[in-house]
C-alpha cells in the first residue's frame, strides 16, 4: 500500500456502512486523516435513513496499534516543553485535542444506530478506546487487547478508563490498566469486553451475518434502546423503570409496533391450533 492511499476506506452493502482502517504498513495507527474520514463516515451513518448499521474493521496484522505517536500528536510531552505546561493545560489538551478522539468517540456512543467493531487481530490503546465506544465488539480467535499507556506512566485518557470500567467493571479495569496485562480474545469474552469470539476462518462471514441481522431490526426500537440502556447504566432502579416507560410511551404509538404485534399474535395463534 502506498502512502497516498486513503487511511480509511468505506463501502455500503445491505444497509451497512463498512469502514476499514487502511494503514496496514503502520499497524493501523490512528492518524488525523483517519480520524477525519471516520468522522465523515459517522456523520453519513447519522444522516442517512437507508444506512442502518456501521461496521468498523481493518486490514493487516493489527486491528489498530492506537494513536499515531509519530504523526504530530500534540499531546506528547518532551523534556524540553514539559516545564512550559501545567496540569490544567494538559487536561484541556486531553479534552480538545488528541486528534479529536474524545469528541468522535462520544458521537459514536450517542448516534442512535448500532456500530460494530470487528477485531481480527491485536487491538490496543486508542484503537481499543474507539472500540469501547461502539455498541458491539466481535473478536476473532487471533484478537488480543492491551493498554500500553502504562508503559509510559500515564492513563488511557480518551475514555479508556471510564468506558472500560463501565463495561467490564473495576475488577478487569485493574488488570488491563493497573497491572498493564494483556487479554486474549477468550479472556476478553470472559471479561465482557467482547460479545462473541469466532474462529479466524469464519470471522468475516460471521461478522457480516451479525451486521445484516442488526440491519433488519426496527430502527426506532434500536435507537430508543441505545439511549435507554446508557441512561439505565447511570440511574437507580426506580429511575431506570421511568426510562423504560418513557421509551415505550413513544414506541407503542409507532405504526410499526401495532403491525408487528398483530403479526406476532397471529403467528402465535396459528401455532397453537
Amino acid at each position: 500500500m502506498t502512502e497516498d492511499a486513503p487511511h480509511l476506506l468505506t463501502e455500503e452493502t445491505d444497509g451497512i456502512l463498512v469502514a476499514t482502517l487502511n494503514r496496514p504498513d503502520k499497524l493501523n495507527a490512528i492518524s488525523r486523516e483517519m480520524m477525519d474520514l471516520l468522522s465523515e463516515a459517522v456523520l453519513r451513518l447519522r444522516e442517512r435513513a437507508d444506512l442502518k448499521v456501521m461496521l468498523i474493521r481493518s486490514a493487516g496484522r493489527y486491528f489498530s496499534s492506537g494513536a499515531d505517536l509519530r504523526g504530530g500528536n500534540r499531546n506528547i510531552q518532551s523534556e524540553a516543553n514539559v516545564a512550559a505546561n501545567s496540569a490544567s493545560k494538559i487536561r484541556e489538551n486531553h479534552r480538545l485535542n488528541l486528534n479529536t478522539m474524545q469528541q468522535l468517540w462520544d458521537e459514536m456512543e450517542h448516534v442512535e444506530k448500532p456500530i460494530v467493531a470487528a477485531h481480527h487481530a491485536i487491538c490496543v490503546g486508542g484503537g481499543l478506546e474507539m472500540s469501547l465506544s461502539c455498541d458491539f465488539r466481535l473478536a476473532a480467535k487471533s484478537a488480543a487487547y492491551a493498554f500500553p499507556e502504562g508503559l509510559f506512566g500515564v492513563l488511557p485518557a480518551s475514555g479508556g478508563v471510564s468506558r472500560l470500567t463501565r463495561i467490564c467493571g473495576p475488577h478487569w479495569a485493574r488488570w488491563l490498566i493497573m497491572a498493564n496485562k494483556p487479554a486474549s480474545a477468550d479472556m476478553a469474552l470472559t471479561m465482557g469486553l467482547v460479545h462473541q469470539v469466532y474462529e479466524d476462518e469464519t470471522f468475516e462471514a460471521e461478522v457480516m451475518d451479525f451486521c445484516r441481522h442488526l440491519a433488519k431490526q426496527n430502527g426506532e426500537q434500536m435507537g430508543a434502546a441505545k439511549v435507554a440502556i446508557e441512561l439505565c447504566a447511570e440511574l437507580g432502579r426506580d429511575s431506570g423503570r421511568h426510562v423504560e416507560r418513557m421509551g415505550n410511551s413513544a414506541l407503542m404509538l409507532n405504526p410499526d409496533y401495532i403491525k408487528g404485534m398483530e403479526a406476532y399474535l397471529k403467528g402465535v395463534g396459528g401455532k397453537t391450533k
